[in-house]
């Protein structure tokens, strides 16, 4: 028995245009849903971000705003970068099902894992800068301060550097991903990316010296480590989902034959 061609979703570029719209109202409407809250305990949220460098200031050094509405502005801010966090799995399930009807069943395969755990990884990107980089990082600067000189960083300033590093190390923590796109792709082999861990090794570092928003060299080695363990993480996922691959292969030429 042959099996039939799978058949795609089809639809007029009208009604493509108005599922768009509605989803994009959908994610304003989760965003809205998700800054309600957070905005409530924005101070208790601020108070949550800015931890890791009060717990290593030097005594009687605090942290300082420069600007009249700095105080209100900047607990605002740290609030809507926590909603957008929060509402970012149904952002991008409003982007998957969007997307998904004009995919077929093998293509879905690969790219529901994929889309699970790029969010898994961005958020653990975010939870290593915060737990394991940011006490390393922060306490090495306040031990540097002069004589004679005192630490106290502007609020808005340190806001800005967390939210950057934040987003490099949600970035980085992609690296798996990347590199089973390559290989599922077909543009580079396993065998290569295996043979070439010497010389990525060497890049991620140059890599995070480019990235990173702070010039030290600490700080990017505590970058640059953790995507070279990623990179390695990608060549097994790659692995798996290429046998996945072939498995799925195997089974439409059964399926096919009989």
């Amino acid at each position: 028995m042959t099996e039939e061609p799978e058949k795609l979703a089809e639809g007029t570029l009208i009604s493509h245009l108005r599922e768009l719209r509605d989803r994009l109202i959908r994610c304003c409407i989760a965003l809205a849903v998700a800054f309600v809250p957070c905005m409530t305990y924005s101070n208790q949220i601020w108070a949550y971000v800015a931890r890791p460098l009060i717990e290593k200031l030097p005594h009687g050094n605090t942290l300082i705003a420069t600007t009249v509405m700095g105080p209100f502005l900047i607990p605002f801010k740290s609030a809507f970068f926590v909603a957008v966090l929060a509402a970012t799995p149904y952002v991008l399930y409003q982007l998957w099902a969007f997307v998904a009807p004009g995919l077929y069943r093998h293509e879905k395969r690969f790219a529901i894992p994929l889309l699970v755990t790029s969010i898994v990884l961005f958020y653990v990107g975010i939870a290593f800068a915060y737990v394991c980089v940011f006490p390393v990082l922060f306490g090495f600067v306040a031990s540097i301060v002069p004589p004679g000189v005192a630490m106290r960083p502007d609020i808005g300033a340190y806001l800005d550097t967390v939210v950057k590093l934040f987003l490099v190390f949600g970035v980085a923590f992609e690296m798996p991903i990347a590199v089973a796109l390559l290989v599922l792709t077909g543009v580079v082999s396993i065998d290569k990316l295996k043979s070439n861990r010497r010389y990525v090794l060497f890049g991620v570092f140059v890599a995070a010296a480019f990235i990173n928003p702070l010039p030290d060299a600490l700080s990017q080695s505590i970058l640059a480590i953790p995507m070279y363990g990623l990179y390695e993480g990608g060549i097994l996922l790659a692995s798996i989902l290429s046998k996945m691959r072939e498995s799925v292969g195997q089974d439409r030429k059964i399926g096919q034959a009989s």
